[in-house]
């Protein structure tokens, strides 16, 4: 059998969106226009954030959520807002002054400047220049989100250490600890991605996605999906996990544990506008992620099908559309997410990161590779490098698999014998106590008796 690959485009109507090349050549202001409205975007998308997740969290809880302030309680978050803003900003004296006050602002400022390399849609024209929805694009635009992702949890770190509390040092020792974690899980997701898309500029990566191709298999012609989503669908799997923990969310919320660390690293926070910047990061930093999902997995701004078969889906301003559809269902995950699962404990979220998400990952990367490589060069070489890999593979995941069969039969085995020692002498659990046989129980008192003068 023989392994063939030919590259065919889909005969569905597609736009040419914009690339490297057609970045760096707009006005100053309508970069300004671009960046301010980027600005206003995240803004209204956290009040509307804040408010979608409540009432969403209140049906599923059979309650009915903000229903005072203004229509449907449209304005709740408003005015949690403004009070935030207008409230006494309270500074404990031990506090580091100088990192206690730049800590939310550090949490803050990357979760922007990440959504600076979102493409939201092709070339249009802006009062009558031509400029793609998009503020810039660099050759490693994922590169720089990553960056981002890593300097905002500098904000959280410094938030625990500058408050000079026990409680939010932990949430901060948490949160290094967690994001190291998950951020290597979170990059190795993408590399895959990197290997099919050729790029790591996040327009050109929405521009793979247009087309799916065919694969051919033997003389058969197998179409190939366009979304990596579905092409890639293991590192989508690992990357919707691992941006959970990315973003401190339940069940991935350990930071700020509030039945362990009363608030984690911001409870020295008082609710002002310090405790504002801090909420403000996390809903932003959950758009980030989801926009990341959107762009580098579900097609971007591209719509999907069937909408994609109207020759104007992907023209003009449509696409915006399409992208914060996709961006609010993706939120919607988030909330459902949380209104369904509890937290988990600390040492079964490191488990999970080190020694289920990456070796997953490193073993789809391999794969990937290998099927890259049989793309590329037919040789009866690849084919069988291929199947090494795959057996190798297969062969180390059922060692491991079956001394860990042989350990959980050993422990149930141990926890048997315990049962059964304890029906015998049930006492040899230490419970109950039997009663301690102690002067005062038969009356004596346990002082000495002073003599009188």
């Amino acid at each position: 059998m023989t392994f063939l690959a030919s590259p065919v485009t889909n005969p569905g109507p597609t736009s040419p969106g914009p690339t490297l090349a057609d970045f760096g050549h707009d006005p100053l202001w309508i970069s300004i226009i671009k960046a301010v409205f980027i600005f206003v975007f995240l803004m209204l998308g956290v009040l509307m954030g804040v408010w979608t997740e409540r009432k969403l969290i209140s049906r599923m809880q059979h309650r009915y959520g903000p229903n005072r302030a203004g229509k449907f309680g449209l304005l709740q978050t408003v005015a949690d807002g403004l009070k935030m803003g207008l409230k006494e900003d309270l500074m404990p004296r031990k506090v580091d002054k100088l990192l206690y006050f730049l800590a939310p602002v550090i949490i803050a400022v990357p979760a922007f400047l990440a959504f600076s390399v979102m493409p939201f849609g092709p070339v249009v024209s802006m009062f009558g220049v031509k400029t793609p929805l998009q503020l810039t694009d660099l050759p490693v635009a994922v590169l720089l989100i990553l960056a981002m992702a890593s300097i905002g949890v500098y904000g959280i770190v410094l938030a625990g250490w500058a408050s000079r509390s026990p409680y939010a040092i932990l949430g901060g020792l948490r949160s290094s600890a967690q994001v190291v974690s998950y951020e290597i899980a979170m990059g190795l997701s993408f590399v895959a991605v990197f290997l099919y898309a050729g790029t790591l500029s996040t327009s050109e990566i929405v521009a793979k996605q247009a087309d799916g191709g065919t694969f051919n298999l033997g003389g058969t012609e197998i179409p190939l999906p366009s979304w990596y989503a579905v092409l890639l669908i293991p590192s989508f799997l690992i990357y919707v996990l691992t941006m959970l923990g990315e973003t401190n969310r339940v069940p991935f919320d350990l930071p700020e544990g509030e039945g362990e660390l009363v608030g984690g690293f911001h409870t020295e926070y008082s609710s002002s506008l310090k405790f504002a910047m801090f909420m403000l990061a996390e809903y932003v930093n959950v758009f980030v992620v989801s926009g990341v999902a959107t762009t580098l997995f579900l097609g971007g701004w591209r719509a999907p099908w069937p909408i994609s078969l109207w020759d104007g889906a992907n023209v003009g301003w449509w696409p915006m559309l399409w992208f914060f559809a996709k961006l609010v269902l993706l939120f919607c995950f988030f909330v459902w997410v949380r209104a369904s699962l509890p937290r988990v404990r600390y040492d079964q979220l490191m488990h999970f990161g080190w020694k289920v998400l990456i070796p997953l990952n490193l073993a789809w990367i391999l794969m990937v590779a290998s099927f890259r490589a049989l793309r590329v060069d037919n040789s009866p070489l690849v084919i069988v490098l291929m199947a090494i890999v795959v057996v190798g593979a297969l062969a180390v995941y059922f060692r491991f698999d079956t001394v860990l069969q042989r350990r959980r039969e050993q422990r149930a085995a141990q926890v048997e014998e315990e049962f059964d020692e304890l029906r015998d002498r049930p006492s040899a659990g230490g419970f109950p106590v039997p009663a301690l046989d102690l002067p005062h129980y038969h009356g004596a008192t346990t002082r000495k008796e002073v003599p009188s003068a």
